[in-house]
């Protein structure tokens, strides 16, 4: 059975400014446009994007409810895991999937640098670079659960971001 995991740094995002905690920075113009643009884009390459993972942090979340709207997936049926905004280890990455998609193909984070980055890039094949605002990178497995994944044994299926097009 082919899995996959599919990665997605959140779009750009508000200043911080006083008043206003990391937390509730809201994407700009610009970036839900973007976010617009990319999940119309992955649309075309990926039908389904299985379980839709987020940080709870607003710019991740917004960004995972636009992709939601292009794909006509309920905003309800997004799981909000703290862990992706606060920190993850690298020997929690297997046990996280498992909890939040052992029935499923598919799965699909919203999150932030770096550690968005660090998960895509301990598990794929290749070297990476780290994702851009609004990148995305699928990343395929040939395994049965996911506790079958190890690092460094994914195939990237595809890379977009806004600057590559734009």
């Amino acid at each position: 059975m082919t899995r996959k995991l599919i990665f997605i740094r959140h779009a750009k995002a508000e200043d911080q400014v006083s008043g206003m905690s990391d937390f509730e920075r809201s994407l700009t113009k610009r970036g839900k446009q973007h976010s617009r643009l990319i999940s119309e884009i992955m649309r075309s390459r990926e039908k389904d994007p299985g379980v839709i993972v987020s940080s709870p942090a607003f710019r991740a979340l917004e960004t995972a409810l636009i992709f939601c709207r292009e794909y006509g997936i309920s905003a309800d049926t997004v799981v909000i895991r703290t862990d992706l905004y606060t920190d993850l280890d690298r020997e929690e990455y297997i046990p996280f999937f498992n909890s939040v998609g052992s029935d499923t193909s598919v799965i699909t984070f919203f999150g932030h640098n770096p550690l968005i980055s660090e998960m895509a890039s301990w598990f794929a094949s290749e070297e990476t670079d780290g994702l851009p605002k609004t990148g995305v990178l699928c990343l395929s497995f040939e395994a049965d659960s996911w506790s079958e994944i190890e690092p460094r044994s994914g195939t990237t299926e595809y890379f977009l971001s806004p600057k590559s097009s734009i």
